[in-house]
């Protein structure tokens, strides 16, 4: 059994001490937002937040998020009351096919909140572990730009 914090909740996982946190997250507490994509920790579709930082969750066994706080795409709002950080992403047009997309915004969520007004650098070094098939990084790096000058991440 592993205890700890799921989207401010308290929750216990009964999976073994190896299963990835994803799966945990999708399979036993069925939220479904974090993606699988390459399954090695490279592509970022499957990135959470571990304690206000950026992790991947396909290769984080659960035994590590033990007493932490985990927080994943589905905190950050939902469909009918985004928040300011998703409503930037697509007034932008940020997504293309989407699949990504959780794992960026989540990255780009922990970034604003230890670094509030990143540099170009800064961004482009706390987003390189994201991919995106559809090649949107120059929205990416503007809708950050702009919930960064907005202070839209508190």
């Amino acid at each position: 059994m592993t205890t700890f914090s799921l989207n401010g909740r308290v929750v216990v996982s009964q999976e073994a001490p190896d299963t990835p946190l994803l799966w945990v997250v999708r399979d036993e507490f069925g939220l479904k937002g974090s993606k699988f994509g390459c399954g090695a920790g490279l592509c970022g579709a499957c990135t959470v937040q571990i304690d206000g930082q950026a992790q991947r969750a396909c290769v984080t066994p659960i035994a590590q998020v033990a007493g932490r706080a985990v927080r994943t795409i589905e905190a950050l709002g939902t469909p009918t009351q985004p928040s300011r950080l998703q409503q930037i992403w697509a007034e932008l047009a940020v997504p293309q096919c989407g699949y990504c997309q959780s794992g960026q915004l989540m990255s780009a969520h922990a970034l604003l909140q230890q670094t509030p007004n990143p540099t170009d650098a800064q961004i482009i070094d706390a987003m390189s572990g994201n991919l995106c098939r559809c090649g949107t990084y120059d929205r990416i790096k503007a809708a950050i730009k702009q919930a960064a000058a907005e202070g839209a991440v508190s």
